[in-house]
């Protein structure tokens, strides 16, 4: 199993409109579903007011395909949703072990 951590601070006045984005139901995670072997992702707030997603899919490799064939939409949504945050950090990259 892949999973992605992302570290995030929204914008003072914008967290609401944040969680909806990168929440169970918004958009990364739409789009997230159309890719074989994604495994669902977790939106998690710190008491400091940052937040967390963990990303889960089956392999690096059903990852990799999702990210070929949706890197478009993908950019898309990113483009958007830059406007939400004041910091966007890459935790890492993990793999069950």
């Amino acid at each position: 199993m892949l999973i992605i951590i992302w570290k995030f601070r929204a914008k003072r006045g914008q967290e609401q409109t944040f969680e909806q984005a990168y929440g169970p139901d918004g958009a990364w995670v739409t789009l997230f579903r159309k890719g074989n072997g994604y495994l669902g992702t977790e939106l998690l707030r710190s008491q400091d007011g940052s937040y967390v997603t963990i990303d889960r899919w089956n392999s690096q490799e059903a990852y990799a395909v999702f990210q070929n064939d949706h890197s478009s939409d993908y950019q898309l949504i990113d483009d958007r949703c830059t406007s939400l945050t004041d910091e966007e950090t890459l935790i890492g990259t993990f793999f069950v072990v």
